[in-house]
């Protein structure tokens, strides 16, 4: 029995703290090259840590694994928002600002419905890949210039400001120290973030064979947890620090990467059929709960506590369905 789950937990465990050390390594070396905080948090940032999910559903795909690979991104999205989205709310009423409502939401719920209209259609193949790694570039270079726009008028807005809340010692990093040890630091936590991953899906594989629990229940459930630990922890500490628009902003971003940057990819290296169980029901909860998510937004551009308990006991209902 230990056998079954000490893959699956060491998975977890490298892949956290693999993506801890990859963000905070690229950091420092885009910090020390001049680069600035608005870039290094819309790109390194963001696919920092959404690492976890990207490795893990690859090589689920590549393993013939697409109940892990899919279930992975549509449970990630599901629990970013009952989850973390919750648990941030009941910890401080999230304020949203209208530029994230309106841009980034509005976005996150076009590429969810996309994804489940074109789940039910089509197989997730390399046209697919294509079109969301490149609404993704669109995407992220829209927001670099409107938010660069934003920022000349005193009013940055990115999940950058995440940042100093998740390690306050980063943004004070010296530009004249050398690149070797934040690239060195950089590769480690890659390293261990490809190792985790494997781990992750072997284990995963054995627990749902072990006990009859088919993958695509892990890969929606455990799965998709584990790898969205970052967001749960940055998501957790901006609201303890009454960040509320930084919490929100972590989780629609993190949302939009998952189907656009993580599907796109899977999608790319790994063509395949997204399961049948995932289209009919856990794909069309992800845009309900998306859609919930920007109706309490909108109410008063804030997400309050009764919300965030409303969206937690949700989350818990959602697990009671699923596992058997």
């Amino acid at each position: 029995m230990v056998e079954t789950w000490l893959p699956l937990i060491a998975g977890l465990v490298l892949l956290v703290a693999g993506g801890e050390l990859l963000v905070r390594g690229a950091v420092q070396a885009a910090e020390r090259l001049g680069v600035s905080p608005l870039v290094i948090g819309l790109t390194l940032v963001g696919f920092g840590t959404s690492m976890p999910e990207l490795v893990t559903s690859v090589q689920a795909g590549l393993s013939g694994s697409p109940g892990i690979a899919y279930g992975n991104i549509v449970g990630s999205n599901i629990a970013n928002i009952l989850l973390i989205g919750g648990i941030s709310a009941l910890i401080c009423p999230v304020v949203v600002s209208e530029a994230t409502l309106r841009r980034d939401a509005a976005l996150m719920l076009g590429v969810a419905a996309l994804f489940a209209a074109l789940a039910f259609t089509l197989p997730m193949g390399r046209l697919f890949g294509t079109a969301c790694v490149a609404g993704l570039v669109v995407y992220i270079v829209t927001v670099l210039r409107q938010e660069r726009r934003s920022a000349k008028r005193g009013r940055l807005h990115d999940e950058s400001a995440a940042l100093p809340l998740a390690d306050p010692n980063l943004e004070a990093a010296p530009r004249h120290a050398g690149l070797v040890a934040p690239l060195l630091l950089a590769l480690a936590g890659l390293g261990l973030v490809v190792i985790g991953g494997a781990l992750l899906v072997d284990g995963a594989v054995a627990l749902a064979r072990a006990f009859g629990i088919g993958e695509t229940v892990i890969g929606l459930t455990i799965v998709a947890v584990g790898t969205s630990m970052p967001e749960l922890v940055t998501s957790v500490i901006a609201a303890l620090k009454r960040q509320g628009d930084v919490a929100f902003g972590n989780i629609v971003g993190s949302n939009i990467y998952n189907i656009l940057g993580i599907g796109g990819t899977t999608a790319l290296i790994a063509p395949g059929t997204v399961p049948s169980e995932i289209v009919t029901f856990d794909a069309p909860l992800m845009v309900g709960v998306s859609a919930l998510l920007v109706v309490f937004a909108a109410t008063a551009r804030r997400i309050d506590r009764w919300e965030g308990l409303s969206l937690t006991a949700g989350y818990g209902v959602y697990l009671y369905v699923l596992w058997p």
